[in-house]
């Protein structure tokens, strides 16, 4: 396992104590993917939708979480974050730097962000080649997006509730921008869940906010992302909190090469101190700076499917002339962890 880093000043000391059963599970749903020739896409291929709502909630308490009032200041917009979410196992190996990064960071936006509603998009959603898909439903079932996997992780339950008010305002924001798009009622992605319930358990840091979760589009063009992501800034401004959920680096091919090695395949450093680059471009010259990313001799490699790394191009779209900034890497095997943050957190001072 490789050496991470944390900027500015986080140090976290991996530990190779991860929960053997779920890598030796996903290695069999690797195996899986690479018989069936699924490898692009492995765990957006199959959705199975879940009969189990993750909380018994009433009309009247989902009218009350969505009416709820936000605590960020009208002059202030909220961060964005781009979270590295990797496979459903990283919800069990809570000893693995990447658990506990996703946990601080959910703290830090419970704690100190404090939104009214958040707004994410996921890797494991691609609706139409121009046009947008947001969900408008208010009870939300999880999709189980993966297979080959331990029963238990398809009896995972995670609280939520949607927003049926958010979710127009998406909609009308992208009408606005001239982006088609319409609603429809879905459950949440592994995208969105499990890293969710790493970074918002709901025992210890429950998040207690609507979600509203919004479609990437079904294509591999940086700047239509980029542009889907200045189409929904203005949420920023109602203390919505946009998250893009994705990988910096994610090349599952590779995974079965790189298993047990302590050294990060060579792209995975590559590409994402490629990434960091980009991300931290002046905003002016960023969203050149992001396309030229697809266009790199490594980047197929880090991403032989694009999915995964588009939904920051939207982050970095809806930022604006704030800033991005890495918060954490962890280049591990053939996978990068990084995660990233666009915009300050007001006087509160960053964990």
């Amino acid at each position: 396992m490789s050496s991470q880093t944390t900027e500015p000043q986080t140090t976290v000391t991996p530990s190779r104590r991860t929960a053997t059963s779920s890598l030796l599970a996903l290695l069999v749903a690797i195996t899986i993917a690479l018989f069936w020739g699924d490898t692009a896409n492995l765990f957006g291929l199959r959705r199975f939708f879940s009969g189990h709502t993750a909380a018994p909630m009433t009309a009247a308490s989902v009218a009350a979480v969505n009416t709820a009032p936000g605590t960020q200041s009208p002059s202030m917009k909220t961060p964005i974050y781009f979270l590295s979410h990797g496979g459903p196992n990283v919800m069990y190996d809570v000893e693995h730097p990447a658990y506990r990064k996703l946990a601080q960071i959910g703290r830090e936006i419970t704690t100190k962000v404090k939104p009214r509603a958040v707004v994410v998009f996921s890797a494991h959603w691609q609706a139409g080649r121009d046009t947008i898909q947001v969900n408008t439903a208010e009870m939300t079932d999880l999709i189980y997006d993966f297979y080959g996997f331990p029963d238990h992780y398809y009896k995972e339950k995670y609280p939520n509730v949607g927003s049926k008010e958010v979710a127009h305002k998406v909609l009308d924001l992208l009408k606005d921008a001239g982006i088609a798009a319409e609603g429809v009622k879905r459950g949440l992605d592994h995208g969105v869940w499990a890293s969710f319930k790493c970074a918002f358990e709901p025992e210890t840091n429950p998040l207690k906010v609507p979600i509203v979760q919004v479609s990437l589009f079904n294509s591999e063009d940086p700047d239509q992302h980029y542009r889907l992501g200045q189409a929904v800034a203005r949420l920023r401004e109602e203390n919505i909190l946009i998250i893009v959920s994705g990988m910096a680096v994610h090349n599952l091919r590779d995974l079965r090469f790189a298993f047990g090695s302590k050294t990060p395949l060579p792209y995975a450093v590559s590409f994402d101190e490629a990434l960091k680059e980009a991300v931290t471009t002046a905003p002016a010259e960023r969203q050149r700076a992001m396309a030229d990313l697809l266009k790199r001799p490594d980047a197929r490699q880090a991403h032989p499917s694009f999915e995964h790394l588009l939904p920051i191009h939207i982050g970095a779209g809806a930022a604006g002339e704030d800033l991005g900034k890495r918060t954490w890497t962890f280049p591990e095997g053939s996978m990068s962890w990084a995660q990233y943050r666009f915009g300050e957190l007001g006087n509160a001072s960053s964990l």
